[in-house]
């Protein structure tokens, strides 16, 4: 089941087609009894209120036998070869003169053979684990799926081709998306060319024949230029072709600032907490006995990262009446009442929950417990709540 839409993610859509058919472009039965034993497949097309595009709910991947019967375009008609070749003139307008092109499901091989031989001398890479297997050596043709976190680095494209391949995926916005980011994360900034059926008639004609099973999607002009947007990509042009029977869009990958901006604060983060594991737990190796305040949420997450076992850090107290007498998920204290600590003015209290730091500190007072020092974790350490510098000293109301 497609719980979204494709193209832009939105929820939300308006029921359009209810059938059940049998697929219409893969099967190729080889006989009359195989055909009319086809099974019938649900049609659920909807159309997504946000952005327009039409998908079918109920497509399901694997009831499509690409192993089967790869799906490969005719593409010897007059009107459809004459905008290939304008199409592969738009493709290869501002590449270098030995550029490094990869085509996701290249079908048949026909247009990046048509690249190739406009711009010899460059590297041709198509991806298609059901695609042909043509004996042209300018063509390296991988009988596999496109991963962009490990093709990207490798191949340093500088053209991107996915042709008449989105429609059949669950989601397209997602592999445009991981595309963008992975681009941003190596400093490449390949163009894309991206093309699609588009329905936009289906309005003004009211043609049923363009919705069927094997196309999960079914683009129009809005949706598309949704998609390529929210991908984050910078979307140079759409525009239409034969006919206006199929919508392309030409996109430079990996510009997004807001993309690499995320992805340094994440590296940097993940390093700092990398760094804080082995500090901190030394530090509570010579804490030993020092009683933690709270024992779920937060709390038990922090137990649970830096290891405070039971034996060690027995005593968990809590605010909550309620979780008293329960127990801390994973280290396994019994979580006691914040009275345990009444009659123990030398005791060291770690509150992993620094934003409620300042509570529990006038909590502590308001009740007559008192502590030798409480530590809250700040900057990748333990810190003194009361002497240390934070972000977290407040007046509590």
């Amino acid at each position: 089941m497609v719980d979204h839409c494709p193209a832009c993610a939105h929820v939300a859509a308006a029921p359009l087609l209810d059938d059940r058919q049998p697929l219409a472009t893969l099967a190729w039965p080889r006989s009359e009894a195989a055909a009319r034993a086809m099974p019938a497949l649900p049609l659920d097309f909807v159309r997504c209120v946000d952005c327009g595009h039409v998908y079918n709910r109920a497509f399901s991947y694997d009831a499509v036998p690409y192993g089967d019967q790869p799906n490969r375009m005719f593409n010897a008609g007059v009107g459809w070869s004459g905008f290939v070749r304008r199409l592969v003139g738009r493709a290869l307008d501002g590449l270098p003169e030995a550029p490094t092109v990869v085509e996701i499901g290249y079908g048949d091989g026909h247009f990046l053979a048509a690249l190739a031989a406009a711009r010899p001398g460059g590297r041709y890479v198509g991806f298609d684990p059901h695609g042909a297997q043509a004996a042209d050596d300018a063509l390296e043709l991988r009988a596999a799926l496109f991963e962009p976190a490990s093709h990207l680095p490798e191949l340093r494209p500088d053209l991107i081709v996915a042709r008449h391949v989105l429609e059949h995926l669950e989601s397209p916005l997602a592999l445009l998306q991981r595309v963008e980011a992975a681009a941003v994360a190596h400093d490449l900034r390949p163009l894309g060319l991206l093309e699609v059926p588009c329905v936009d008639r289906l309005w003004a004609t009211g043609r049923t024949v363009d919705l069927f099973y094997e196309h999960v999607s079914h683009f129009t002009t809005a949706s598309f230029g949704r998609m390529l947007a929210r991908s984050g990509a910078e979307v140079m042009a759409v525009e239409h072709g034969y006919d206006g029977e199929v919508v392309f869009g030409l996109a430079r990958f990996g510009v997004s600032s807001q993309q690499r901006d995320h992805a340094a604060e994440a590296a940097a983060w993940r390093a700092a907490a990398a760094a804080a594991l082995p500090t901190i737990r030394a530090q509570l190796d010579e804490l030993a006995g020092a009683v933690v305040w709270g024992g779920t949420g937060k709390a038990a997450a922090f137990l649970n990262r830096y290891g405070l076992d039971a034996a060690r850090f027995p005593l968990v107290v809590d605010s909550d009446p309620a979780k008293v007498g329960t127990f801390v998920p994973g280290t396994g204290q019994r979580i006691a009442s914040r009275d345990a600590l009444r009659g123990r003015p030398d005791a060291v209290v770690i509150v992993p929950s620094q934003w409620r730091a300042a509570d529990i500190v006038a909590e502590m007072a308001a009740a007559g417990l008192t502590a030798r020092q409480v530590l809250i974790e700040h900057a990748g350490r333990l810190i003194d709540f009361a002497r240390d510098p934070h972000p977290y000293t407040r007046e509590v109301e």
